[in-house]
């Protein structure tokens, strides 16, 4: 039988403490573990209520592109490809593209193997399990996807700000106005591009494999410029994640009747 080479480590220094920290090192991962649990209740709700997603001009980015017969009229701004197969919300179809992403992104591994697997909770406090295996076994092993995730949500980011576009019209289809629901659009589209843009795969992409910045003046300055984003990954994420949330939220109540859409022009 193998030695263990998690804590059970005979290298392992023998403290039978847990940790010797003194601060209250697990608000941290409880705070996180429940708000990722708030987001993923209210985004599963709303990605099988298959309603309310809809407001002329606003489409919330849940259901981004709508490209399913099912898709309220005027909801599909780039046709529907999808037809009467597909048995699930348009929403369900379409959130494999940024969930893809969230889930295998590095600061979100980090986040929820410290809230949900303790692997490990916290700094200087040991995790419960006996081995280390990392990312080689399955399910785990498809983190390796990372990158390819990020691809798509580039291109996703493109969807989201010509939703913002199209948000500059009126309930009637006129160009040139706008309402609070075109400005929520508008961030959420920054914010969502900016997390993208800070991740730490598009870092490496733009800057990584050179051998000298010199003869790459353009990479250089592009890769200083996410770096500067890259240090604000953390920050990114949980603000896209609440303002995404908070997006279709707004456009769940105007859809609904429940709020009237303020227009300022």
């Amino acid at each position: 039988m193998a030695a263990p080479t998690g804590i059970k480590s005979p290298t392992r220094a023998r403290i039978a403490a847990r940790t010797l920290r003194t601060d209250r090192w697990w608000l941290y991962p409880t705070f996180t573990a429940l708000v990722l649990l708030a987001f993923v209740a209210y985004a599963t709700y709303r990605a099988f209520s298959g309603e309310h997603y809809f407001a002329e001009p606003y489409l919330t980015p849940f259901y981004s592109p709508c490209v399913t017969t099912e898709c309220v009229e005027g909801s599909s701004h780039l046709g529907t490809w999808v037809g009467d197969w597909w048995p699930f919300s348009p929403a369900v179809l379409i959130l494999v593209i940024p969930l893809s992403l969230r889930l295998t992104c590095y600061y979100y591994r980090k986040a929820y193997y410290r809230s949900f697997w303790m692997s490990p909770p916290a700094c200087s406090v040991a995790e419960p399990h006996r081995r280390y295996t990392g990312e080689t076994r399955f399910p785990l092993i498809l983190q390796n996807i990372h990158r390819y995730a990020l691809y798509v949500a580039l291109a996703y980011n493109v969807l989201l700000t010509y939703d913002a576009v199209m948000a500059f019209k009126s309930p009637e289809g006129e160009w040139g106005h706008m309402g609070l629901g075109t400005l929520i659009l508008v961030v959420n589209a920054v914010l969502l591009g900016l997390y993208s843009l800070s991740c730490h795969s598009c870092r490496h992409i733009i800057g990584g494999r050179l051998r000298n910045f010199s003869q790459h003046p353009v990479r250089y300055r592009a890769w200083g410029m996410v770096s500067v984003l890259n240090g604000r990954h953390a920050q990114l994420a949980w603000a896209s994640l609440v303002w995404v949330a908070f997006t279709d939220f707004y456009i769940w109540m105007v859809a609904s009747g429940t709020w009237s859409d303020p227009r300022f022009f």
